[in-house]
C-alpha cells in the first residue's frame, strides 16, 4: 500500500525490533521464549558482521530501529569492532526507545504554540452538559419549517409570528368589557395583597417587573378593585365614568399631576384609577424624581383616585422601585395561569355548542379540562414548549392550541409545531429592532451622527445570545463573553466610535428577570477537581435554540460579529467556555453550513494552536449529530484524512475519535491509521489517542482487534501505532478521553484508568487487553513506556488504598494482572517493578500495599502450588 510505503520503508521490519511474541505464543514456556531471544540476538550479530546496511537498513522505519535489541551488547565479542557494534545497538536502541516515548506525548499540549494543555475532563462534562440544551428530539434543521404563523380555532384567530406592533394603546378608558373578562382570567401573583394594600395606603404604586410577565393585567386588576370599592363608598349622585383609564405615556407624570391639579380637577371623577407605563428605556428618557411623584400622590389623593405606573425592571427605575411607592411584581404561577385559561377556552365551548342542563355541561367542562392537563403533561408537549415558566399571554396561546386539538379543529403536528412557536415568539421580541433607535437618531440629525449609547443598547442582546451559547457556564463566565459581544456588535454597527458603556450600571437580577434566566448552585471541574460555583440557565430548554435560530437566521448583519466573537472563545483557556461555544457554533453551521464552513470551520481547522483545532473537531461533531448534514462531514473528514495538510489531518484525528465522523468503526480506525502513519508517525500521538477515545463506545472489541493486527503487521510504523495506542489506553483516565455516553458504565468511573474501568466493566476484553499489554512490555522500544504506565496502573489501586480503604481500582486491575501474568518472567517483572516502586525516594510505597498488590496478581484459591514458594518469597522480600 501506498501509505505503507510512505510511512514504514520497506515492507520488512527489522527483525530486533518487532513487537514481542502473542499470547499463544508466550504460553509455550517462558525459557523457551529467552532461548528464542538469545539465538536471534546472535543471528543478528552475524548478519551485521556479513553487512551492516542490511542490519540498519536505508529506511527510517529499519534503520533506526535496527538496533533496538532487548539484551545489548549479549554477544560483545573479543574485539574492538564487537564493542563497537555493541555500543552502536545501544544508542539505537535509546533513539528508538525516544521516538516511541515521544509518540506517547500529550496530543493537546500545544505544539509549537503557548497554549497549555487542554483540560480534558473539564471538557468532556462541559460538552455533555452543553448538548444537552440542544438535544430537543429533533433535527435543528427543520426546527423552523415547523413553525406555523398563525391558526384558526373556532372563533378565535391566533397569531403566533410575534410580530405585533410596536404602538398600543396610547390613551383613554378601559372598556368595561376588558375589565370584565379580567376579572375572569386574572391569576394573582404572589404578594397580591400586599400590593393591594400599598396602592389603597398611597394612592400612587410604581410597579416594576419584566415584560410578559403580566405586570399589565396585574395593574389593571388592582386599579379596578380598589377604583369598585371607591365608587361604592361615594355619592351615588356621582356622574357615572370610567373607572380604569389609561394615560398616554408621552405626558409623563408631571402632566397626568397637572391634569389632576389644574382648573378642570373639579370635572374629575372621584375613584378614577389611572394606568401609566414610563418608557425608561428610550434614548433621551429621564426618570420622573421623587418631588414629582410626591406631587401626583398629593393630586390623587384631592381627587380620591389612584395610579399605577408600570416601569421595566433595570438600572433605569432602580431609584424609583427603592423609593417609597416602589414594589416589585412577581409572576404568576405557570400552572395556575394554564388552568385558568384552559377553564376559559373549554367554557366558552361548551356554553356555544353544548345545549345540556347545568351539571351535564359542569360534567362536560371538567372532562374537557382533565383531557387538556394530560395533554399538556405530555412529554412531546411539554418538551416542544421548552419554557419552565409561561408567562400570561404564553399561557393563553398554550391553553387555545391544547382546546383547539381536543375539539379536533388543530392535528396533533399542529399543536406541536404550535409550542415550539412559543419560544420562537420570545426570542423575536428580543432582538426585534434592537437598534432602530440608533438608525433614527442618525437619521434625524444634521450632523454627523454618534452613538454614544450603542454598547448599552446592545448589552442586552449581546447577555441573551452569550447564555444560548453558554448557559450551564458560571455567571461570570457568561458576563464576560457578553462584554466581549458588545464590543463586536457595537463596532459593526459604528467601526468609526470607540464603543463606551457605564461601569456602575448593571443590575443582576434585573437582567435575570428580562433574560428569563437563573442561577442555580452547581460545580465547575479544573484539572480533574470540581468546585462549587453559581452557574447560569435559561429557565427553558427551547429558549438557547430559539434565541440562535432567531439572530442566525433573521438577522444576517450579526453573523459577523457573532463569528469574531466565537473565534475568540475558542481561544479561552476555560473548558466551560471553549467547549460549549464549539458545540453553539455547531448547531449554527447546521443552519447554514456553507457559511459556517467557510468562516469558521476551516479558519479553525487550520489554525496553529491545538485548542482551535479541538475547537473546529468539536464542532464537526455537533454537526454530524444532525442527520442532514452527516454525510457532508464524513466526507470532509475523510477527505482531510487523505489529502489534508498537516493541521487539517490533526483536525480530522480529533473529529474521528469522537466516533461519528465516519460510517463504521472499520472506516473510523482505517482514517485514523492512515493519519498515524504518515510522514514516519508525525502524527501518531493524536491518531492513538483518538484510537484510544473510541475504546469508551459498545463496539471496544472491534477496536482491540485492530490494534492487535497493527501491533502485527509487517510495517513498523503500524506496530508503532498499536504499542503506543496500548502504552495510552493504560496511561489514560476515564475522564481524559472524553467518554460521554450514558450507557457505556464508564461513567462512575471517571478518574480510573480507562485500562483497569474497561477491564471491571467489560471482562471480555480482559484477554485482549492483557495481550496488548504484554506485547508493550515486551518490546524493546516500548518496554520502559509499558512499564511506567504499568507502575500507574498500581499507584491507582494504593490512592484507594490511602483514602480509607475503599475498593476503588481493585477488581480491575486484579482482572488485568490475573491475564496479565501468565509466566514467570511476568512475574519476576512485577517483582521488581514493586521493588522500584518500594524504593522511589520521591513516593515510596508502604510494604504493606506492595503486598496487597502482589496478591491481585496471584491466585486465591491455593490450587497453583508452583506459584506459592514465588508468592512467599515476594512478600518477603517486601518485608
Amino acid at each position: 500500500m501506498a501509505e505503507e510505503q510512505q510511512a514504514g520503508g520497506a515492507a520488512e521490519p527489522a527483525r530486533d525490533d518487532a513487537p514481542a511474541p502473542r499470547a499463544d505464543q508466550r504460553e509455550r514456556g517462558g525459557e523457551r521464549g529467552r532461548d528464542r531471544e538469545r539465538g536471534r540476538d546472535r543471528e543478528r550479530g552475524r548478519d551485521r558482521e556479513r553487512g551492516r546496511d542490511r542490519g540498519r537498513g536505508g529506511e527510517r522505519g529499519q534503520g533506526e530501529r535496527g538496533g533496538d535489541g532487548e539484551r545489548p551488547g549479549a554477544e560483545g565479542g573479543e574485539n574492538g569492532a564487537g564493542e563497537d557494534e555493541a555500543a552502536e545497538r545501544e544508542q539505537e536502541r535509546e533513539r528508538a526507545a525516544g521516538r516511541f516515548k515521544e509518540h506517547t506525548r500529550d496530543p493537546l499540549a500545544g505544539e509549537e504554540s503557548e497554549d497549555g494543555p487542554t483540560d480534558l475532563a473539564a471538557a468532556s462534562r462541559a460538552r455533555r452538559t452543553s448538548q444537552l440544551l440542544f438535544d430537543t428530539g429533533r433535527d435543528w434543521n427543520t426546527f423552523d419549517r415547523s413553525y406555523i404563523g398563525s391558526a384558526h380555532i373556532g372563533d378565535i384567530h391566533l397569531r403566533m409570528d410575534a410580530r405585533q406592533p410596536l404602538t398600543g394603546v396610547r390613551g383613554g378608558p378601559v372598556p368595561d368589557e376588558e375589565l370584565r373578562r379580567l376579572r375572569r382570567v386574572h391569576v394573582e401573583p404572589e404578594g397580591y395583597v400586599r400590593l393591594r394594600t400599598a396602592l389603597t395606603a398611597r394612592r400612587l404604586l410604581v410597579l416594576g417587573a419584566a415584560p410578559g410577565t403580566g405586570r399589565t393585567s396585574t395593574a389593571l386588576s388592582l386599579l379596578d378593585e380598589v377604583t369598585a370599592q371607591a365608587r361604592d363608598d361615594a355619592d351615588a349622585a356621582d356622574p357615572p365614568a370610567a373607572r380604569v383609564r389609561r394615560v398616554d405615556p408621552e405626558g409623563g407624570v408631571r402632566q397626568l399631576a397637572d391634569s389632576l391639579s389644574g382648573e378642570g380637577a373639579e370635572q374629575a371623577a372621584r375613584g378614577t384609577g389611572y394606568l401609566l407605563k414610563l418608557e425608561l428605556s428610550r434614548p433621551g428618557a429621564v426618570p420622573p424624581e421623587a418631588m414629582d411623584l410626591d406631587q401626583l400622590a398629593a393630586a390623587l389623593a384631592a381627587c380620591g383616585s389612584y395610579a399605577v405606573l408600570v416601569v421595566t425592571v433595570g438600572s433605569a427605575a432602580n431609584a424609583l422601585l427603592a423609593g417609597r411607592y416602589g414594589m416589585l411584581c412577581p409572576p404568576a404561577d405557570t400552572q395556575e395561569l394554564l388552568t385558568t385559561r384552559l377553564r376559559e377556552r373549554v367554557e366558552d365551548h361548551v356554553a356555544a355548542v353544548v345545549d345540556e342542563v347545568a351539571g351535564d355541561a359542569e360534567r362536560r367542562v371538567a372532562e374537557l379540562l382533565r383531557q387538556a392537563e394530560e395533554l399538556a403533561a405530555r412529554d412531546e408537549v411539554t418538551e416542544a414548549v421548552g419554557l419552565a415558566d409561561l408567562r400570561p399571554a404564553e399561557a393563553e396561546l398554550l391553553a387555545s392550541l391544547l382546546a383547539g386539538h381536543l375539539l379536533e379543529e388543530l392535528s396533533y403536528e399542529e399543536l406541536l409545531a404550535g409550542c415550539r412557536s412559543l419560544a420562537a415568539r420570545q426570542a423575536q421580541e428580543w432582538f426585534a429592532g434592537v437598534d432602530r433607535a440608533l438608525t433614527a437618531q442618525a437619521a434625524g440629525a444634521g450632523e454627523q451622527p454618534t452613538r454614544p449609547e450603542a454598547a448599552a443598547l446592545f448589552h442586552p442582546v449581546a447577555s441573551r445570545i452569550a447564555l444560548a451559547v453558554l448557559g450551564g457556564a458560571t455567571r461570570s463566565a457568561v458576563a464576560t463573553a457578553a462584554h466581549l459581544l458588545t464590543w463586536e456588535l457595537s463596532v459593526q454597527s459604528d467601526p468609526d466610535a470607540t464603543p463606551t458603556r457605564p461601569l456602575f450600571c448593571d443590575d443582576p437580577e434585573s437582567e435575570l428577570a428580562l433574560s428569563r434566566a437563573e442561577l442555580t448552585d452547581g460545580h465547575v471541574e479544573m484539572t480533574g477537581t470540581e468546585f462549587a460555583a453559581r452557574l447560569i440557565w435559561y429557565r427553558g430548554t427551547a429558549l438557547p435554540g430559539a434565541v440562535l435560530s432567531e439572530v442566525w437566521d433573521r438577522h444576517f448583519p450579526v453573523r459577523a460579529p457573532v463569528v469574531r466573537w466565537l473565534r475568540l472563545l475558542a481561544d479561552d483557556p476555560r473548558a466551560q467556555v471553549w467547549v460549549r461555544a464549539a458545540v453553539a457554533a455547531g448547531e449554527l453551521c447546521v443552519r447554514d453550513f456553507d457559511h459556517g464552513y467557510a468562516e469558521l470551520v476551516r479558519p479553525l481547522a487550520e489554525a496553529s494552536t491545538a485548542r482551535r483545532r479541538v475547537f473546529a473537531a468539536t464542532l464537526l461533531d455537533q454537526a454530524a449529530g444532525h442527520a442532514s448534514h452527516r454525510a457532508v462531514v464524513r466526507g470532509l473528514v475523510g477527505d482531510w484524512a487523505r489529502n489534508g495538510t498537516r493541521e487539517l489531518r490533526w483536525t480530522a484525528a480529533m473529529a474521528l475519535g469522537y466516533g461519528n465522523a465516519a460510517a463504521s468503526v472499520g472506516d473510523t480506525l482505517d482514517a485514523l491509521a492512515r493519519i498515524g502513519v504518515r510522514g514516519e508517525g508525525e502524527q501518531m500521538a493524536v491518531a492513538s489517542f483518538n484510537v484510544v477515545r473510541l475504546l469508551t463506545r459498545p463496539d471496544a472489541a472491534a477496536v482491540l482487534r485492530r490494534m492487535s493486527d497493527w501491533t502485527r503487521h509487517r510495517n513498523p510504523a503500524y506496530q508503532d501505532l498499536g504499542l503506543v495506542t496500548t502504552v495510552r489506553l493504560a496511561g489514560h483516565e476515564v475522564a481524559d478521553v472524553l467518554a460521554d455516553d450514558p450507557d457505556s458504565g464508564l461513567g462512575e468511573r471517571g478518574h480510573w484508568p480507562l485500562m483497569l474501568a474497561l477491564a471491571a466493566t467489560r471482562p471480555e476484553l480482559v484477554a485482549p487487553i492483557a495481550d496488548l499489554m504484554w506485547t508493550a512490555l515486551n518490546t524493546p522500544r516500548s518496554k520502559e513506556v509499558a512499564t511506567d504506565a504499568l507502575e500507574t496502573l498500581l499507584r491507582s489501586a494504593v490512592r484507594q488504598d490511602s483514602k480509607g480503604g475503599a475498593e476503588g481500582t481493585k477488581p480491575g486491575l486484579a482482572a488485568l494482572l490475573l491475564a496479565l501474568l501468565s509466566t514467570e518472567a511476568d512475574r519476576r517483572r512485577l517483582d521488581w517493578l514493586l521493588r522500584r516502586m518500594m524504593n522511589d525516594p520521591d513516593d515510596p510505597l508502604p510494604d504493606a500495599l506492595a503486598r496487597r498488590l502482589w496478591r491481585l496478581a496471584t491466585p486465591r484459591d491455593g490450587a497453583d502450588q508452583a506459584r506459592r514458594p514465588e508468592r512467599h518469597e515476594v512478600e518477603e522480600s517486601h518485608g
